[in-house]
């Protein structure tokens, strides 16, 4: 199944959603509160979640299961129940899209660090095993392993969903800037030694998110582009960098700000466009309108 790809081709530039953390918090979902359960408990409000990112007329939409692994859903006491909602996550999102927008599903790292010797790479394949196998019964096109650091978490999630899937594979790294100015994974990584490591896994389609607003997004960019000039990034970034004021995470990036960005992430080679933390439709529709007005110029 390659549904992105296919549409690579066609569009050259995709446009993915936003935040979904950030809206189900807006409805209501409160801290200690697990949002994934919310894909059983309220599924009429994660429905229109994904209802306010497709009716946008975007090319992508994921799922609410970032934090879908059973090591995550343990910590709330609904590890038994791991498979249900990670399938609820898909079919949600699915009954939701058109026939032409992929559903790509959310999963995010298991918090657990195999160095650390917190969890074999044994138990870190049967969790995104157990995920893979529900997305795909969910109806999803594509999964994308995202927010990661660790390159040997990501080999084990790459593996689950090829042994067990028919999904397309996305994966998407995030970077830190050090005190030189250089961005690196919390591993030290740098982004073009993740591409490289991932194209040996034969993952072709390779993205950043989180941790960073568009404008440090753009010399991440650069830096795959350069190196990989055939490769389709993906970036999903934040709504600027995060800040805490009173006690709470604020993102500064407005939808004109980060519109504002498009053309320069573009010509950074960016093929995929959507957004992560502290984003919303309103930023998403600013975005798809910023790539609309890039490709009428180009």
């Amino acid at each position: 199944m390659e549904k992105i790809k296919n549409k690579l081709r066609d569009k050259k530039i995709l446009v993915a959603d936003g935040a979904w953390g950030t809206l189900l918090q807006s409805a209501g979902l409160e801290p200690g509160v697990c949002p994934e359960s919310w894909n059983l408990d309220r599924r009429d409000t994660v429905m229109e979640v994904a209802r306010a990112y497709t009716k946008l007329g975007i090319d992508i939409i994921e799922t609410n299961s970032f934090g879908g692994s059973w090591f995550k859903l343990n910590a709330y006491g609904l590890g038994s129940q791991a498979y249900e909602i990670n399938r609820a996550a898909a079919d949600i999102s699915r009954q939701v899209c058109g026939p032409d927008q992929v559903v790509m599903a959310s999963m995010g790292p298991t918090g657990k660090i195999l160095m650390m010797e917190e969890v074999s790479p044994y138990q870190l394949y049967d969790a995104f095993t157990e995920q893979a196998m529900a997305f795909q019964e969910g109806g999803a096109d594509a999964v994308i392993i995202e927010t990661m650091t660790d390159m040997e978490e990501a080999r084990e999630a790459i593996k689950a969903v090829r042994k067990n899937t028919q999904l397309e594979i996305v994966c998407s790294f995030t970077f830190n800037q050090t005190p030189a100015g250089e961005f690196r994974t919390m591993m030290g990584l740098a982004p073009a030694e993740v591409v490289k490591e991932l194209l040996k896994m034969g993952i072709t389609i390779i993205g950043t998110n989180c941790g960073n607003g568009l404008k440090n997004m753009v010399p991440i960019v650069t830096e795959i582009h350069e190196a990989f000039p055939d490769v389709p990034v993906l970036v999903n970034a934040n709504a600027g960098l995060p800040e805490m004021i009173g006690g709470a995470v604020i993102y500064r990036d407005t939808p004109e700000v980060m519109a504002g960005y498009i053309p320069s992430i573009l010509d950074a080679g960016a093929s995929i466009i959507g957004g992560c933390c502290g984003t919303t439709p309103k930023h998403i529709e600013a975005i798809l309108e910023a790539v609309k007005e890039y490709l009428n110029q180009t």
